[in-house]
C-alpha cells in the first residue's frame, strides 16, 4: 500500500470541518520578514545590474565606452542604491513571493506593495 492511500484511509475527510487556519504571526516577526524579503530583492536586483554592467564591458571591447574602470566603485554604489530603491517599491515582486511562502497567514488577497493589479477588460 502506498503512503497516500494509507493516509486517506486513516484520516477521514469531513466536508463540514473547516480548513485548518495558519497560526497568527507576531507583528515583530512580520516586520522582520518583510525587511529581510525586501533586502533580498535589493540584493537580487543589484546582482543583476552588476552582471548587466559586466556584460556591457565585455561586449564593448577595448574601444568601447565602458572600457575604463576608473569609476567602478562609484558605479557599483550607484547600482546598489538604485537596486535598494527599486526593492523598496517592490518593483520586481520578489519580496512579495518570498513573503507569500514565509508568511502565508499574513498575506491577503491584495499585493503586499499596496498596488492593486490591473484588471483585464472584456470588450
Amino acid at each position: 500500500m502506498n503512503p497516500i492511500s494509507s493516509l486517506a484511509t486513516t484520516l477521514p475527510v469531513d466536508p463540514d470541518t473547516p480548513a485548518p487556519v495558519a497560526p497568527a504571526v507576531s507583528p515583530e516577526l512580520e516586520r522582520q520578514a518583510k525587511a529581510a524579503a525586501e533586502k533580498f530583492e535589493g540584493f537580487f536586483i543589484a546582482q543583476m545590474m552588476r552582471q548587466m554592467r559586466s556584460m556591457s564591458r565585455e561586449i564593448a571591447g577595448e574601444e568601447g565606452l565602458f572600457r575604463d574602470r576608473v569609476n567602478d566603485d562609484m558605479l557599483d554604489m550607484a547600482d546598489t542604491m538604485v537596486a535598494d530603491q527599486m526593492a523598496s517599491q517592490r518593483a520586481f515582486g520578489i519580496a512579495d513571493v518570498i513573503l507569500r511562502q514565509v508568511l502565508p497567514s499574513a498575506v491577503s488577497a491584495t499585493p503586499l506593495n499596496g498596488v492593486t493589479p490591473p484588471v483585464a477588460k472584456s470588450e
